[in-house]
């Protein structure tokens, strides 16, 4: 009997291996691995910017926005901007709930925010940060922060040059030299940075010419900027720089009003206002580019590629894209030729170190 119920049992099992065989493959039972998302797709960072002002300068805080939107466009990620308005005891509450979120990524900018994150970020070791236009003090150890600093003073020489081979102040106003201007939002580094270099750009366009420097004290605050270039333009200025964010929209309208010109900054403004205020772009000959945008697509980039130095600063120039002069449709249009290849041989005599750009940043 137990040798029949082997035979039995033996044949059973040959039949099955040999439907098992010729049948279908089994499909395998789903495992927590099978339901666990790709490697590329959970490495996705979350990204949250916190900004120490609000959207819409058309300048500063706009073209880091357009950074952050053009990386969550290309590479998928998770973003979200945060505006904290211009009230700065709102800016470290603001930073520590961005650090206790679910984001991966905290980012926020200017020299305002730099000593708020030198203490938040020590504080979650398992977040990575990055601040831009200004670098965290890395004796503190900050392994988790990324800084990006920009040679503004490369790209305002570019402008300095540019508004001191084109202005016409001598020769319209009667002036013994030619006369331009500068408005700054506050008299502190990274600003006085721009103003080396346009003074430097300016002096060698023509060592006789003026500059008028001013402060409008405040980034939000365009009849301060508006009424500062009328002065300025009547001390007999006929071209005017930004570098005052949201306060510079008043230079623009100035420029307009007095039929003067005005160099942007930060963002290409010209073909920022063109929707909004197509006469104000005629007065817009040129802006000098601080490229917030490439820099934190960059930044974003590097980081998913796991390239990025965190622990460590960058300086971005010309060399980097960091820094440049717009060379929109309106310059093209309305800058004579032998000015364009004046700018255009400056540049390459910056990225050769023929021409060294004095600066303020030690």
């Amino acid at each position: 009997m137990k040798r029949y119920l082997y035979v039995l049992f033996t044949v059973a099992m040959v039949a099955g291996m040999l439907l098992t065989a010729c049948g279908p493959a089994a499909t395998p039972a789903p495992t927590k691995a099978a339901e666990t998302p790709k490697a590329s797709e959970a490495a996705k960072p979350r990204v949250l910017v916190v900004i120490n002002g609000v959207l819409g300068d058309k300048s500063f805080f706009d073209s880091a926005a357009r950074g952050i939107e053009e990386a969550k466009k290309d590479f998928g990620i998770e973003a979200k901007i945060i505006e904290a308005g211009t009230d700065p005891s709102k800016w470290e509450p603001a930073l520590i709930d961005a650090a206790d979120s679910k984001y991966d990524i905290i980012i926020c900018g200017t020299w305002q925010m730099k000593e708020y994150l030198e203490n938040v970020a020590p504080k979650h070791p398992d977040k990575k940060f990055m601040i831009f236009d200004v670098s965290v003090d890395y004796s503190k150890g900050l392994k988790n922060v990324y800084s990006i600093t920009y040679k503004q003073n490369e790209g305002s020489y570019l402008a300095g040059l540019y508004a001191g081979l084109v202005t016409k102040s001598k020769m319209e106003m009667a002036n013994p030299q030619k006369v331009i201007g500068v408005i700054g939002g506050q008299d502190i580094p990274v600003i006085n940075d721009f103003i080396v270099g346009y003074k430097q750009g300016a002096k060698d366009a023509d060592p006789e010419t003026q500059v008028i420097v001013q402060y409008a004290g405040g980034w939000n605050d365009p009849a301060k900027g508006k009424e500062i270039s009328l002065a300025m333009y009547n001390q007999g200025a006929d071209i005017i720089f930004n570098v005052a964010g949201g306060t510079g929209a008043g230079i623009f309208e100035a420029a307009k009003a007095q039929k003067r010109y005005a160099i942007g900054v930060d963002s290409d403004q010209a073909l920022l206002f063109e929707s909004s205020d197509p006469a104000l772009t005629k007065n817009i000959l040129t802006s000098m580019m601080k490229n917030v945008d490439n820099s934190l697509y960059r930044a974003i980039k590097l980081h998913l590629e796991g390239k990025l130095p965190y622990g460590s600063a960058e300086a971005l120039g010309i060399k980097e894209g960091g820094v440049g002069l717009a060379k929109n449709k309106y310059y093209e249009q309305y800058t004579p030729d032998d000015i364009k290849k004046k700018i255009d041989e400056a540049e390459k005599k910056i990225l050769d170190g023929t021409i060294k750009v004095n600066t303020v940043i030690k």
